[in-house]
């Protein structure tokens, strides 16, 4: 957006989109998207780059970014749709719970060989009967004699929880007592034994994927619950924020993708003797569109900066995630339009554009919860 980046950030989004369309390629996002493959190449590819390690302090062996830098980045990543972007900024959600909570034979464990690439981390809060109701949670986790944690319950729609070499950052009930105090954090391998993992057959997340999981007395080491034990909530409240600002930022990037491949094509397709762009309907459609995303990202940057100053931002990532998420929709959807009978075509991609948007205004908190909670900042 011109004017509003400086000069070095400016150049970090460039680096960014230039990456995706010369080393990962929107084609290559395709070809995942079709065969429902999970992005390894890819994945290993901004390993290399170090952009795994973004967030993290140079101590922790990252590059000290700060969360600005990471919802430039996330923008780039989305250009060619949501689900790529979810491979890489799932797992780096849980990599900073375990960097902010983390003991410290955790952050020996997980932080470096995260940030080589060599594991990544999925995160696992809805279930069957709890999915905006956290507090409704029923996977329960109780210590048994020798003091590991014995995890019996199910989970739903769990983002790359089959990738291999993936830990699962699962919220679990610690205290059955205690409805909103009792809820814990476990980080659970997905090879752990008694844990049944199945890849579900969605509209999107194709090649992430979103996941079943069972556990059928599933034993988790003692010492690999996250934080404090009851303190699941607040690590989850935590892990939303940058969640949210992160998600709004690719969600905004792979809008205006949508927008700029309608325009392209309206500028070349032709019809009564001329391209499709003079007509009248379709520039005002586009002009919307342009004017919801320039506005969309906006509201990305300043939660972004919020963040990045350490400042808590929960009505201004709402409003972000929520505009971000309904814009793309709304995006993706007149481009179907635009195109016409060729957008129902894979090559087109915007057909996937608009199924990943669906999904983008329920992933992370609807868009009616992102509504309840900026409603809350309205109270008198």
């Amino acid at each position: 957006m011109a004017n509003f980046l400086d000069e070095s950030q400016q150049l970090w989004l460039d680096t960014v989109n230039k990456f995706m369309d010369n080393e990962i390629t929107c084609e290559y996002i395709r070809k995942c998207d079709q065969n429902r493959d999970y992005p390894y190449e890819a994945y290993e590819k901004i390993a290399q780059q170090g952009w795994l390690g973004l967030l993290f302090s140079e101590e922790e062996g990252g590059v000290g970014g700060n969360i600005f830098d990471y919802v430039l980045m996330a923008e780039g990543l989305g250009k060619y749709g949501f689900d790529f972007a979810a491979a890489i900024l799932v797992p780096t959600f849980t990599a900073m719970n375990i960097a902010k909570y983390g003991s410290a034979k955790q952050k020996e464990m997980y932080v470096k060989p995260f940030i080589e690439g060599k594991i990544r981390f999925s995160v696992s809060m809805t279930e069957p009967d709890a999915g905006s109701d956290v507090f409704a949670t029923k996977t329960h986790a109780k210590k048994n004699a020798n003091g590991d944690w014995v995890v019996n319950g199910a989970k739903m729609f769990c983002s790359g929880a089959q990738a291999k070499d993936t830990v699962i950052a699962m919220l679990v009930r610690t205290d059955m007592n205690n409805k909103h105090g009792g809820l814990s954090m476990l980080l659970i391998p997905n090879t752990t034994p008694g844990l049944v993992i199945n890849k579900l057959p969605t509209l999107s997340r194709h090649a992430t994927g979103t996941t079943e999981i069972f556990l059928d007395n599933v034993i988790v080491p003692g010492d690999m619950i996250l934080g404090e034990e009851g303190q699941g909530h607040e690590i989850i409240l935590n892990h939303l924020e940058l969640e949210r600002c992160a998600v709004a930022a690719a969600y905004t990037g792979n809008a205006q993708e949508a927008v700029n491949n309608a325009n392209r094509y309206a500028h070349q397709r032709t019809q009564f003797g001329q391209p499709i762009f003079n007509f009248q309907v379709l520039k005002h459609m586009l002009a919307e569109d342009q004017t919801r995303v320039d506005a969309a990202r906006l509201l990305v940057y300043r939660a972004g900066v919020m963040k990045a100053e350490g400042k808590p931002a929960p009505t201004e990532t709402s409003m972000a995630k929520l505009f971000a998420s309904e814009t793309l929709k709304q995006c993706a959807l007149d481009g179907m339009q635009i195109l016409g009978g060729f957008a129902n075509l894979p090559e087109a991609d915007m057909e996937r554009y608009l199924r990943e948007s669906i999904q983008c205004t329920i992933g992370g908190g609807t868009s009616q919860i992102q509504r309840t909670i900026i409603a809350k900042s309205l109270r008198l």
